[in-house]
């Protein structure tokens, strides 16, 4: 059994929310081995809700496993990590809009670059309600309307309001190539340097290297939606120089060449079921 549902958050929490990733697979007894999912680096700030088996973060490959606790939040990560599902996985993903998880929580961004925090640390009582009710669901769309009611309860205690660099931020997340730092601070009404600041606090890297995350996100989709196009087609879509430069940014990003990173994604829980992230 498997779920994949990708859907828009209610109008009301859409500035907060780009969208919700609820993803679960179940696997039989008679599977010696669970598949494991390589996640690449992806241009998102997020809370993750594990309502069911825990799961078991490996970051770049480095055979070190972290239990990651019932919900977790995370910024930015600039690794690829190894995801080593439980037998009934199941993860409901709140991914939030530019600048939406420093409103909410204060938390500087680059606090939690590439790793993740315990949302109870946060958020105390009221994450441990979540976690219980969630775990007491007996179908996945019932966890919609309690995640949300959460949601509205943060966003009405929130005292951050939204700015002209949250604009800019989403702009450059639709819009990852060729963009002046200089044009990106103009939009923002803001110095280059207090323009970077900023980003950083809020998204938890530099604009630049922001915007190279979600173009070799871009990158990992094209591939997933058209399986038979080869990576040089790809680069040049996407406006990387030539494919030496796209195979730069997946050695940088997931120490692995482009061939190597298929391979292990083929690996993956959804490839369990014929499915393909997109």
């Amino acid at each position: 059994m498997s779920v994949y549902d990708y859907r828009p958050p209610s109008p009301a929490l859409a500035a907060y929310v780009r969208m919700y990733q609820i993803v679960g697979c179940s696997f039989p007894a008679s599977m010696a081995q669970l598949p494991v999912k390589a996640y690449w680096p992806r241009a998102e700030n997020c809370l993750s809700f594990t309502p069911y088996d825990p799961e078991l973060v490996e970051y770049g490959f480095d055979g070190k496993l972290i239990a990651a606790p019932k919900a977790r939040l995370n910024s930015q990560h600039v690794i690829a990590t190894n995801r080593h599902v439980g037998r009934n996985f199941f993860v409901f993903q709140v991914v939030f809009q530019p600048g939406a998880l420093y409103r909410l929580t204060g938390i500087s961004g680059h606090e939690l670059t590439n790793t993740f925090i315990d949302a109870e640390a946060i958020f105390a009582k009221e994450i441990r309600l979540v976690n219980e009710r969630l775990s007491n669901t007996t179908h996945y769309t019932q966890m919609i309307g309690i995640v949300e009611g959460f949601l509205h309860f943060v966003v009405a205690r929130s005292k951050r309001r939204a700015l002209p660099i949250d604009r800019v931020s989403n702009y450059l997340l639709k819009n990852p190539n060729g963009t002046s730092l200089d044009w990106l601070a103009s939009q923002a009404c803001l110095s280059q340097r207090q323009f970077y600041r900023q980003f950083v606090q809020r998204e938890g890297i530099s604009p630049k290297l922001y915007g190279r995350i979600a173009r070799f996100e871009n990158a990992m989709k094209m591939k997933n939606a058209q399986p038979g196009r080869d990576w040089f087609s790809i680069a040049i879509a996407l406006g990387y120089y030539d494919y030496q430069h796209l195979a730069k940014d997946f050695k940088f990003f997931t120490c692995l060449s482009p061939t190597e990173y298929e391979k292990a994604a083929a690996n993956g829980p959804e490839a369990t079921f014929g499915i393909r992230e997109t």
